[in-house]
């Protein structure tokens, strides 16, 4: 596999020069200053590959060419941003950059109720809480209908954990909820998330479903002349929150978006993490299944936690080797994709693989870092995936 590393850019707190140290040789990064629906000028996509390559590094995966939320939503606007997104990817293709990710969340990318867990071992992680969840639903952004969304067991948990919070703890909830991607929605206010819910009015899952699928036949006869891949992120976490439709949620969700655009071109990112919070996923029979569609893959691991609804549990984000998820079994079924790849003679035999969402250890709890994206955690987690690799190379 193709060890990458996700960069944010000129302002990440982690430099270019440091990746050689890390061991990366692949970078996963993105034009985060265009907002979505933009096209991506030529030249800042040149500018970013040329800042890449000058560090001896290659730009690997394009992570994420957003899709907007009026494609989403197929909103007045959906067909100006359609064109732009496919400008974006001519842009891309010409510079030489092959892999685009993306992802079909409604109006937040991931959700986590606590970005700075203690662990035992004296660092943090990032942690997600239902009852803290459903007390921001319920009782900060009193959404008319939450109530609807959660089993009264829920409904006492929330209850209780708001009653414990100070306005500190509700203010710091809050920011976390709605922060999303490390500098997406920093702006937003509590109005500006009730305004994008009312947008989803009236789309339920099979309805954002068939617009994913209409999306995706719009782009990907495009990205299979440009000599594109294009791969879906799922959803983080796989679960319905704030009443939205969640349709990337589980490997059948996969195989049926991926048969419904039976191209090539249109894949998935096997995010073992975001997918492993599901008490049934399989992430090897993702790969038995779905494996020469896989164009990406994140490697990091969840532990489930107790929640009073079973069907949406907690969860934090665990070492790399230590979660729910058998890291063994599917490096070894990626390995062996990779392997039926060759075989097959395929120019895109390597797979790229990155260490994602670390916990804080070490230095990383004085030096300033993204919500799970620390140095040191995301260099442990790679060095366990890298010995995995070696190791069953070697076998």
């Amino acid at each position: 596999m193709i060890e990458c590393w996700r960069w944010f850019g000129p302002d990440d707190p982690t430099q270019l020069s440091d990746l050689p140290q890390v061991g990366a040789t692949g970078v996963v990064t993105a034009l985060h200053q265009f907002p979505p629906g933009t096209e991506w000028p030529s030249r800042a996509i040149a500018e970013r590959k040329e800042m890449i390559e000058a560090a001896g590094l290659t730009w690997e995966v394009v992570e994420s060419l957003p899709v907007s939320e009026a494609i989403k939503t197929q909103g007045a606007e959906a067909a100006a941003h359609l064109t732009a997104y496919k400008a974006s990817m001519k842009s891309l293709a010409q510079a030489g950059v092959r892999t685009i990710c993306y992802n079909f969340m409604p109006i937040l990318d991931w959700t986590r109720t606590q970005t700075h867990a203690p662990q035992p071992h004296g660092g943090t992680a990032m942690l997600f809480d239902l009852a803290d969840f459903a007390a921001f639903d319920l009782f900060i952004l009193k959404r008319p209908v939450a109530t609807d969304d959660y089993p009264p067991l829920a409904q006492d948990a929330a209850r209780d954990a708001f009653a414990q919070m100070d306005d500190a703890d509700r203010a710091r909830l809050t920011r976390t909820v709605i922060a999303g991607l490390p500098g997406a929605n920093d702006g937003w206010s509590l109005d500006d998330v009730r305004a994008r819910l009312s947008t989803y009015d009236g789309v339920d899952a099979a309805a954002l479903r068939r617009h994913l699928i209409d999306f995706l036949s719009e782009v990907v006869p495009l990205a299979q002349e440009l000599g594109l891949r294009l791969c879906c992120h799922p959803d983080d976490p796989p679960f319905s929150l704030l009443g939205l439709p969640r349709v990337m949620s589980s490997t059948d969700d996969y195989e049926t978006v991926l048969l419904a655009v039976d191209i090539q071109a249109n894949g998935a990112t096997l995010c073992t993490g975001s997918l492993g919070v599901a008490q049934g996923f399989d992430a090897p029979d993702f790969v038995g299944r779905l494996g020469p569609r896989i164009h990406f893959a994140h490697l990091r691991n969840t532990k489930r936690l107790p929640s009073p609804d079973p069907d949406r549990p907690g969860f934090f984000e665990a070492a790399h080797l230590e979660g729910d998820t058998d890291m063994v079994a599917t490096i070894a079924a990626l390995m062996d994709e990779e392997a039926r790849r060759r075989i097959e003679g395929r120019t895109d035999h390597a797979i790229p693989m990155r260490p994602d969402h670390g916990q804080e250890i070490l230095m990383d709890r004085t030096r300033d870092s993204l919500p799970g994206y620390p140095l040191i955690g995301r260099m442990r987690g790679l060095a366990e995936l890298r010995g995995i690799m070696a190791a069953m190379a070697k076998g």
